[in-house]
């Protein structure tokens, strides 16, 4: 099959107008929009969440990394605890049944989600686990596949969380804390 210059041209053009509608999460850009509905059958835009940093966590049951980081950022939830912080785990597809997944979604400090409404976002490369931070201008600033250690989350989040909410970034009421 020959591409002939036309193809080429019309692809360009097609890039050039539809390029950053399938581009995706890019860090430095502003986050695609989602919608995260919880176990508990909240759910939250990225609208909803304005103003405050975002951490949105894919992982699976069998993944051993994901198995050390989950503990890991719930501990550091509990030891550093802030309504600024929006923190959602989100188990993939190969993962085991919702329904055996409800204990530990009781126990988490933070919500682990059912579904996210996005195909922006997801494992990178198919691993596991992957994270996307997104600063309160909701700005991607953190866009990778690999565990983050309890040092390189701290590193991370905390300068985010220290920048003031840009103006008009409502608090909303709709909070991640569990009850």
């Amino acid at each position: 099959m020959e591409i002939g210059r036309r193809d080429l041209t019309l692809g360009a053009i097609s890039v050039g107008f539809f390029g950053d509608l399938f581009a995706g999460v890019q860090v430095g850009k502003p986050a695609p929009p989602f919608t995260i509905t919880t176990f508990d059958k909240r759910r939250f835009t990225k609208q909803d969440l304005a103003g405050k940093v975002v951490v949105l966590n894919f992982w699976a049951t069998w993944c051993a990394p994901c198995r050390v980081e989950l503990p890991m950022i719930d501990r550091y939830l509990r030891e550093h605890p802030t309504d600024d912080l929006a923190l959602f785990a989100v188990a993939t597809e190969g993962s085991v049944p919702n329904a055996e997944l409800r204990p530990l979604a009781k126990v988490l400090s933070f919500p682990l989600a059912l579904r996210i409404s996005s195909a922006a976002y997801g494992p990178i490369g198919g691993e596991v686990p992957t994270n996307f931070v997104i600063d309160r201008a909701g700005i991607v600033r953190w866009a990778r596949a690999g565990a983050f250690t309890e040092v390189s989350f701290g590193a991370l989040v905390q300068p985010l969380l220290a920048q003031p909410a840009p103006a008009g970034a409502g608090s909303s009421s709709r909070g991640t804390s569990k009850t």
